[in-house]
């Protein structure tokens, strides 16, 4: 990877990495303010409503007592009802408030003094009130002069100051530490959204700079690709001719070769008449009788025919690879046809041109079916799958029958492969390179041949679009893999 590439990579992890410890941060901080704030506000609602028992509380005792009073003062029933619908009211209240300081150990004794305060001070009102009601209003006049009433309000109003004023303590702590919580979520808030902000537009900038670094490069890198396909299709087409101009001279030299070689191998075979009339020479008695003549005879009989052996030998074999060149240049300048073909039945035509010899051999050729169906030129696959198919038989190893088998590999992206494999006689790992060469043979030189075989197969295969390659044991056999495109493309000049 690139440095500028590992740089942006980097810093975007970087800033990535940021973020998303900050958002965890704010997640995290964010939970505990809302759980502290949720245990403020209880506790808030918690102190009003213990404030709220307690007032409603003491207003209930005063509306007893007001009711008390205005009876006491008027005699008139009618001025009793706030004080029976007080002490209706009372034993509620009190069950609200033992309700609103449970959980609250410190204030029970506060609690149950004014539950004891105010049973008194409804037992004081009672006392008057039955006393005015059996015509003792005198007596009932001396119980209130006491001020044994007024001392215990004072008492009840006394001792609910005393937990108004905790009560109160605790709605103020509670409500500024609201403040405290609701101001430091604030900052906390407004500091990691700066933060993530921060990082987000760090993050940005670096992309907004890479991708712009990466639009010129990619602008100049299509201005490179179109000066390198002027160039490339200005060097193709000088391949194209330097190929044509060596396939034609391959071809003038091979056939102005030729020319010399017929007139050898024709005065060869005048050699070879005119020796026949020298050995018949030699037969005649009086050829005895000449000076030299064993030599000469020697000379006739056995050093010429042996010398125009050796020249016609090698006038073959040299007639074979001129021939060998021809075809090469002729197959380089032959146009390729696709055409449809069926790889079962091309294999099974393959077979069948060479099923006597492998019959004579007591061998077998396995077409392993089902086989695709391709689109190719079927003289360059015959050419090539022929040739293989002929090497594996030929080159057969001499303690068992030949095996040749023949199947398909899994099609990918538009290739596919066919293997060709035997149990010959195999390649030497030194050879296994110099076998595709021109002129080049691996092993003993016990068949015919001029070396041409593969390396013709080689360039038809990559004429083709494909690639051939090969693996080998010596002593257990080859295998050949030729890739091919499943659909032949023409390229045109």
């Amino acid at each position: 990877m690139p440095p500028d590439q590992q740089r942006l990579l980097r810093t975007t992890y970087t800033f990535g990495v940021a973020a998303l410890a900050a958002l965890v941060l704010l997640m995290i901080t964010s939970f505990w303010l809302v759980q502290r704030t949720q245990s403020t506000t209880e506790s808030v609602l918690k102190a009003r409503a213990q404030r709220t028992s307690l007032v409603r509380l003491l207003s209930t005792v005063q509306d007893a007592e007001t009711g008390q009073r205005g009876y006491l003062l008027t005699g008139e029933p009618r001025y009793l009802q706030p004080y029976e619908t007080a002490v209706v009211e009372i034993g509620k209240r009190l069950a609200e408030v033992r309700a609103a300081f449970a959980g609250s150990p410190q204030d029970n004794s506060e609690i149950e003094n004014i539950e004891n305060e105010i049973a008194q001070k409804l037992s004081e009102l009672a006392e008057t009130i039955q006393a005015f009601k059996a015509a003792k209003g005198s007596e009932a006049l001396d119980i209130v002069k006491t001020d044994r009433g007024k001392d215990l309000m004072d008492q009840i109003r006394a001792s609910m100051g005393v937990v108004f004023e905790e009560v109160d303590k605790n709605l103020s702590e509670g409500v500024e530490e609201q403040r405290v919580d609701a101001a430091a979520a604030r900052q906390f808030s407004l500091m990691a959204g700066a933060f993530i902000l921060l990082t987000a537009l760090g993050a940005i900038a670096t992309i907004v700079k890479y991708t712009r670094q990466l639009v010129a490069a990619r602008n100049e890198l299509g201005e490179l690709n179109a000066g390198l396909e002027s160039r490339v299709k200005e060097r193709t087409i000088e391949l194209q001719r330097a190929n044509e101009e060596i396939q034609r001279f391959a071809y003038i030299v091979s056939h102005d070769l030729r020319a010399p070689l017929v007139n050898v191998m024709g005065y060869t075979s005048e050699l070879e008449a005119s020796l026949e009339t020298l050995q018949a020479l030699t037969d005649d008695p009086g050829f005895n009788a000449l000076a030299n003549a064993e030599a000469t005879k020697a000379a006739i009989s056995s050093d010429l025919p042996e010398s125009i052996g050796f020249i016609r030998t090698s006038t073959q074999k040299m007639d074979g690879l001129i021939k060998a060149i021809l075809k090469l240049s002729r197959e380089g300048q032959r146009v390729l046809s696709p055409e449809r073909i069926d790889l079962g039945n091309f294999f099974d035509s393959i077979a069948g041109l060479v099923q006597h010899r492998v019959s004579s051999a007591g061998g077998e050729i396995r077409i392993m079916k089902p086989l695709a169906i391709i689109e190719g030129d079927r003289l360059a696959l015959e050419q090539i799958f022929g040739n293989l198919v002929d090497n594996a038989i030929k080159y057969r190893a001499k303690d068992r029958p030949p095996v040749v088998t023949v199947r398909q590999l899994s099609s990918r992206w538009g290739m596919i492969d066919i293997v060709v494999e035997d149990n010959g006689r195999g390649i030497s790992a030194e050879d296994k390179e110099r076998v595709f060469d021109l002129f080049r043979r691996a092993g003993p030189q016990d068949q015919q041949g001029e070396g041409i075989g593969l390396a013709h197969v080689r360039t038809l295969v990559r004429r083709l679009g494909g690639e051939i390659t090969m693996t080998s044991e010596l002593g257990r056999g080859t295998t050949f893999r030729v890739t091919l495109p499943t659909k032949l493309i023409i390229r045109g000049d």
